[in-house]
């Protein structure tokens, strides 16, 4: 009797200290992520912009025509 006495008083004591524990967690930050790749496509476009009118000159000369011989 008095064994399970004990065990009864030791089975709610454990549940009472169970009960009364708290877990608290760190909230989770979600932070922007830059992408360097942007920059290259800028800086691409930039040059291709800069070098447009010399490519466009580039693919459109003319190779100069024998002079005529008599």
């Amino acid at each position: 009797m008095k064994n399970s006495f004990l065990l009864c008083a030791a089975t709610a004591l454990l549940l009472v200290v169970a009960g009364c524990l708290n877990v608290k967690t760190a909230p989770i930050e979600v932070k922007p992520i830059h992408i360097t790749v942007d920059v290259n496509v800028k800086v691409e476009r930039a040059l291709e912009d800069f070098f447009g009118d010399i490519d466009k000159k580039s693919a459109t000369i003319e190779t100069p025509k024998p002079a005529a011989t008599p």
